[in-house]
């Protein structure tokens, strides 16, 4: 399941990768970063490979739930709830 956290761009074009996110990486290490749409992907140089494909329909459809949400398209539930819908599918 994707982890999902809010950053911000600062005037200089600088984004922060929150620490819960960056365990794995570390300083210097290089990435890749595609846009697609209004979508960023940032990969690690390492990792990157052809899974691109898969990355850029994550992010498409990751656009189109957020599309959703700011509609008002989602309802609220607890964990418990959602984990009990996800057994059912």
């Amino acid at each position: 399941m994707a982890n999902i956290e809010i950053t911000t761009m600062s005037s200089k074009g600088q984004i922060v990768i929150p620490s819960e996110m960056r365990n794995e990486f570390h300083e210097g290490e290089k990435f890749v970063v595609i846009k697609a749409g209004k979508q960023l992907i940032l990969k690690s140089v390492e990792d990157f490979d052809e899974n691109i494909k898969e990355d850029l329909e994550f992010a498409r459809r990751t656009e189109e739930a957020w599309k959703e949400y700011d509609k008002g398209n989602f309802k609220s539930m607890t964990v418990y709830e959602f984990l009990a819908e996800l057994k059912k599918a």
